[in-house]
């Protein structure tokens, strides 16, 4: 079977059960998505499938052959600048152990695609699923709103 991800095809070699997680990191050795609980509940797992922020701890790697994958590598512009997102959560200095950056990064980047000027309780909600243990939620909330600025001033 064949997945693309990062806006290149690539074949894959696994069990059509096997989650697209352990795919991403053990066969395209991409280590933005982190294995976190494996229960699709803390967020670190987090990937674009087709625009849409989806945990990919759980899900089959033969559920996505026909499905658009973005990780956090996929983010970075042709230029080797980085995306909007990573460069504010980098200017608010938002990680500390940084576990939960894949997560909230591509959980951001799919709130300003759906939304572009989210007022703090669409952010709240939607950065909900990535769970956070550093306390960092204040910086987080600043990032989301630096980046909307950014993407449209």
């Amino acid at each position: 079977m064949t997945i693309k991800v990062n806006g290149q095809t690539h074949p894959v070699e696994a069990d059509p059960f096997t989650p697209l997680l352990y795919v991403l990191r053990n066969q395209l050795e991409l280590n933005g998505p982190k294995y976190g609980c494996g229960l699709e509940q803390c967020g670190a797992c987090m990937v674009l499938l087709d625009g849409k922020a989806s945990p990919s701890c759980r899900i089959p790697v033969s559920a996505v052959t026909d499905k658009e994958i973005v990780t956090l590598k996929g983010l970075i512009q042709d230029d080797g600048s980085l995306h909007p997102v990573q460069q504010a959560f980098e200017q608010e200095q938002t990680p500390q152990c940084g576990y939960c950056l894949n997560g909230m990064i591509i959980a951001a980047v799919a709130l300003l695609e759906e939304n572009d000027q989210p007022d703090d309780n669409i952010i709240r909600e939607k950065m909900q699923p990535v769970l956070c243990r550093c306390g960092t939620h204040a910086r987080v909330m600043q990032a989301v709103r630096t980046a909307a600025q950014t993407m449209n001033p």
